[in-house]
């Protein structure tokens, strides 16, 4: 397999310092998709409740049906990547955000847990979809920058369930029912992706119908997966048992409890909007490393320091840790050399779709056999497996630190490589 020929940027500003308009105008594009697929979801997570009392579903059934999301997504990555292999980011971006916003409505539609089963299934199948699509357009802008976009453009995602939740919460407050509120999220969804499409960079930017869309498990790629497993593990864990762990270890009450995930998703968020400029300023590698470190520092704090306030600021260093890392592994994956990007961004995706699939039930396993505290100490284990992988993440075109630079074949980048070279050679 040869490697992939990026085309020159060919309308930058003289002297390759601003992006083009086009470049601009995307990266806004996929922002906001980002952001609306936050949204979208955060909606629907707060109408759960609804849906579990009008079908009258015991906790078990309860998890078995939000299963079926990740089970979806996982089995539609793969897909995904060879959709965007061969027809470009776009195109598959917009259909699949069409297709997950008639999606968000199917389980409010749900008469019975068959047919919730069979609806989270669908949503997963369109929302991964829409994941590997959206970072290949993200993955494609960010060829336009000398600095790094993704992690602010991740943020968006996670400003965008914020947005989701407070809405959603307060249009089920009122009184609205679960149908009606998903259509109407729906409806905007689908409406304003068909108007940020046509922002987006063209097919042509990353499409590669001349190359294998089948992406081999190399060792690098292998690494960036198991990178994105731990990470993602780690973010299941806190979704799924933070307030579990501070109602049954602390013994808080419900708004207490709530405060776990609260300062893990508000750290998440702000992590990520200052994601980039911590990139540039202490490379891939470092960042990764450290925060993969801060992260089972964090949940070290919990499990040794039984109190409110620790429990909730090591759940808050987690957030903050975690926070960068996925958006800088997906970008690394993009680049590496010889692979279709939105293949290799499809396998690593799975990969860390697989770590938020058996996180919760494996850390209730050994809850059930140990103590919470047990199984939170498979967090502080996977983020120190992170801290030890983070030199995954040197690429054949990287700075003396080993951080990736740029792609390989972006003229701007052979200009940031040669420049930090010769700075190297200075000091």
């Amino acid at each position: 397999m040869t490697a992939i020929e990026f085309q020159p940027v060919r309308s930058e500003a003289r002297g390759g310092n601003a992006p083009s308009r086009s470049a601009r105008m995307a990266r806004w594009a996929v922002s906001a998709i980002f952001f609306l697929t936050g949204a979208g979801t955060a909606n629907w997570a707060v109408r759960i409740p609804a849906v579990q009392e009008r079908l009258g579903l015991t906790p078990g059934q309860l998890g078995i049906a939000l299963l079926g999301v990740s089970a979806g997504a996982i089995l539609a990555m793969p897909i995904a990547g060879r959709l965007v292999a061969r027809h470009g980011s776009r195109p598959v971006t917009r259909v699949a955000a069409l297709a997950f916003a008639l999606a968000l409505v199917l389980p409010s539609l749900a008469g019975s847990f068959g047919a919730l089963l069979a609806s989270l299934v669908a949503l997963g199948l369109t929302n991964g979809m829409l994941d590997v699509a959206m970072n290949a357009q993200a993955a494609t802008v960010q060829q336009h920058y000398r600095q790094p976009i993704m992690s602010r453009i991740h943020a968006l995602y996670s400003f965008g369930g914020l947005a989701g939740a407070a809405l959603g919460g307060r249009v089920a407050a009122i009184g609205i029912e679960v149908k009606p509120h998903l259509a109407m999220v729906a409806v905007v969804l689908a409406v304003a992706s068909l108007l940020l499409g046509a922002g987006m960079l063209p097919a042509s930017a990353d499409a590669a119908p001349e190359q294998s869309p089948t992406t081999r498990l190399t060792r690098h790629l292998a690494a960036l997966g198991f990178v994105a497993f731990c990470v993602l593990f780690g973010e299941g864990a806190m979704v799924n048992w933070s307030a579990v762990y501070l109602r049954d270890v602390v013994g808080a009450g419900p708004g207490l409890a709530a405060a776990g995930f609260a300062a893990f998703s508000l750290t998440m968020a702000s992590g990520r909007a200052v994601g980039d400029a911590l990139t540039t300023h202490l490379r891939p590698v470092r960042l990764t490393r450290l925060g993969g470190a801060l992260a089972s520092l964090g949940a070290t704090l919990a499990i040794v320091v039984p109190r409110p306030w620790a429990v909730v600021l090591g759940f808050g260093m987690i957030g903050a840790g975690l926070s960068s890392i996925f958006p800088i592994v997906l970008a690394a994956a993009s680049r590496t050399p010889g692979v279709v990007p939105g293949a290799a961004i499809a396998l690593v995706s799975m990969c860390g779709y697989s770590g938020l699939l058996a996180g919760p039930p494996l850390i209730g396993a050994v809850a059930s056999a140990l103590t919470m505290r047990g199984g939170l100490a498979l967090v502080a284990l996977t983020s120190l497996v992170v801290a030890f992988l983070a030199r995954s993440l040197r690429e054949t075109t990287s700075g003396p630190d080993g951080g990736v630079i740029a792609p390989p074949r972006d003229p701007l980048a052979l200009d940031a490589v040669a420049d930090s070279r010769q700075h190297a050679r200075s000091m």
